[in-house]
Parts: C-alpha cells; structure tokens; sequence
C-alpha cells in the first residue's frame, strides 16, 4: 500500500481514538442515571448516522435525507481539495480557494440573475463562468510567482480579503439586494432536483454531483494521462532539472495555479446554483478553502484519495447538529479534524528530520572516507 495513504489511515484511527479517550476522560453529560462520561458509541453512532441514515442505537428508522445532505456538504470539500491538490502537484500552496470560490460564485450569480437562456444551457454558462472567475483569480498569484518569484501564499491570502469585500461590494450593488442576499436567480440556471430530492428523502441533493464527478475525472486525466500533467508533476519535483529539460516553468507555475483556481470557482457555482439559489455577501469566510487544504492533504494529493477524504470531513461537518442533539459539544467534530491533520503531519515531519539526520550522517562518512584516502596516499 502507498506510503501516503497509509499515513492517512493511520492519521484518521488515531485522531478519532485519541478525540474519544479525551472525551471519555474530560467530558460530563446528563444521564438517565445522574452524570456519566461519554462512551465512545456516543459520538460514533451520530456519526455514522450523518452520513448512512441509519440509527445504530435502533431508536429511528432509516432516513436517506442524511445520505443526501452527507453528498451535498462533500461537494464543495471536493472541489476545493482539488484545487488545493492540482497547485501542489506542481509544488505550489494555493491558500487562496477561498477567495477563488467567492468570485466564483458571483460569476455564477450574475449571469444567473441577468441571462435568458434555455434550461441546462444557462446552468452550463454560469458554471463556466465560475470556473472563469476562479481561473483569473487564481492566475494572477501564479503569474506573480513565475514572473517576479513573489510567494504565492502572501498573494493568495492577501486576494483573499480582496475577493471577500470584492465580491460583497458587488453582490450588494445589483437591484433588490435585501437581507444580504440578491433577488433569487432565475430557475433555469438552478442545479436544483425534484428526483434526486425526492430518493433522498428531501434533502438538498442536486446535480452537483455531476461537475464533482467529471471534475474527478478531469484532475485524473490531466495530472496522470497527460503531457501537461507530466511536466507539471516535473516541475514540482525539480524546476531547475524541469527548466534544464526545455520545459516553460514560469508559464506552467502562471497555469497550475489558474486551473486550481477554476476548481474552487466551480465549488463557488455549486454552492450558488445547487445549495443557496441566490448571491450571498458574507461577513467572512466560510471556510470551504481552508478545509480544502486538510482534504488535499489527507488525499495525498490524488483524484481517489480526495474524494475520501472529502466524505471524511464531510461526515465530521454534518455530524455537529447530531452530536449537539444528544448533549455532544458539537466541537469534539472539530477537534477530530485537527488531530487527523496533526497525526497525519508528524510522520513529514519525522521524514524530514530522518533525512536530514541520515545525509549528515553520510557527509561525514565520506569525510572521514577521504581523510583516511588521502593519509593511506601518503
């Protein structure tokens, strides 16, 4: 088994162990017979509900409506995880997703509220046009990078706030903007789904799950059928051995981050078309971008690893209200989360230093190797 998934199998056992130990051991909740500490089917079994439907305590029968809110939070985990993924697979950090999506998503907007197309047709172009947005947004740190080697995550944080209050300034611009929120976009660019809802209990389920599938398919493709990936993958590894082999570095390290934008645009169209059906100005961040670093991360960078890792922290967001409801603190979610990161961190952070300890090690071998040539010379 890859190295890398193994570390996250490891890294995911050992976060909801430890997570639990703590919360047998610090955490107090009201019982049937005056104060018991939490067990470890407390937080397991609304867990496994949030995402199976199925209530392993026998107390509710099955209900698909979890299934289909489970999908839809794991959508735009996924997309910003691929965006997040294709930057580093040519050795770049792209922290702005965030700021990306937001364009995005009023890319999707605007040509939602103000276009008369056919049905299908007009979803199509707002998704485009999201994927444009976040192409341009995210072009631009990768541009600064390759021409002026300006670090992509000083320009990705900074266009971060910029997208936020961008975006804001703009949505509340557009005729009958009340409630924070535009007027509703029009029906025929919606991703909404009377059959998908309906399967599924009537949760929020949507053809989302259509971009989310072909944008899988896509990253696949591109990083690991392609000569563009290959070269992106090269000049992640080595960009001077990349730039030695005639490969145009700058203009690869300009393109890898504008297409990891176009990732997080599109999560910026699904929450706009799908989820919300209408512009939001927002007084910070959701997050979406951020967590898509944590996804990228415990996929290991791959088409497959994303998607589960997407579904994992998809079951840690959906799970909160559930845990809550049976007297949890909804935090012990977030908590599993950063353990999951730490513990899948440690083992990098071993490597490294093994390594280093292990090339020392080698110098002075050859160092003492050639003292003892040169006396044996003499």
């Amino acid at each position: 088994m890859n190295k890398k998934i193994t570390s996250a199998i490891i890294a995911v056992i050992l976060g909801f162990t430890v997570a639990i130990i703590f919360a047998m051991i610090l955490g107090i909740k009201n019982g049937s017979n005056g104060l018991q500490t939490y067990m470890p089917q407390d937080i397991l079994v609304p867990m496994f509900k949030s995402f199976s439907g199925i209530d392993l305590s026998g107390k509710e029968a099955f209900n698909p409506r979890y299934i289909g809110e489970f999908i839809v939070a794991a959508i735009p985990l996924i997309l910003t995880g691929l965006s997040v993924a294709f930057a580093w697979k040519t050795g770049l950090f792209n922290i702005g997703s965030e700021g990306q999506l937001m364009m995005g998503s009023v890319a999707a907007t605007l040509c939602g509220l103000y276009l008369d197309l056919p049905i299908i047709i007009h979803a199509l172009v707002c998704i485009i046009a999201a994927g444009i947005a976040g192409f341009i947004v995210g072009y631009i740190p990768g541009y600064l990078k390759a021409k002026f080697d300006v670090h992509e995550v000083v320009t990705c944080i900074m266009l971060n706030y910029a997208c936020l209050y961008l975006a804001n300034m703009i949505l509340r611009m557009q005729p009958g903007f009340t409630n924070e929120k535009t007027p509703p976009i029009k029906d025929t660019a919606l991703l909404n789904s009377d059959f998908l809802s309906s399967i599924s209990g009537g949760s929020r389920l949507n053809w989302s799950i259509l971009i989310v599938i072909v944008a899988l398919i896509v990253y696949w493709f591109v990083i690991n059928k392609t000569t563009f990936g290959y070269q992106l993958k090269a000049i992640g590894h080595n960009k001077n051995a990349a730039e030695y082999a005639g490969m145009k570095v700058k203009r690869g390290v300009a393109m890898s981050m504008g297409i990891s934008g176009v990732f997080a645009g599109l999560a910026g169209a699904v929450l706009v078309l799908g989820i919300f059906g209408t512009g939001r100005a927002l007084p910070g961040f959701e997050e979406y971008g951020y967590n898509g670093i944590a996804v990228a991360l415990v996929g290991a960078n791959s088409a497959i690893g994303v998607f589960f890792a997407g579904g994992l922290f998809s079951i840690l967001q959906v799970s909160q209200p559930l845990l809550q409801y049976v007297g949890i603190p909804r935090d012990i979610a977030v908590i599993i989360s950063a353990l999951i990161i730490f513990f899948y961190a440690i083992p990098l952070l071993y490597e490294k230093y093994i390594d280093r300890y292990a090339k020392k090690r080698e110098e002075k071998r050859i160092k003492v190797q050639q003292s003892t040539d040169s006396g044996g010379g003499e």
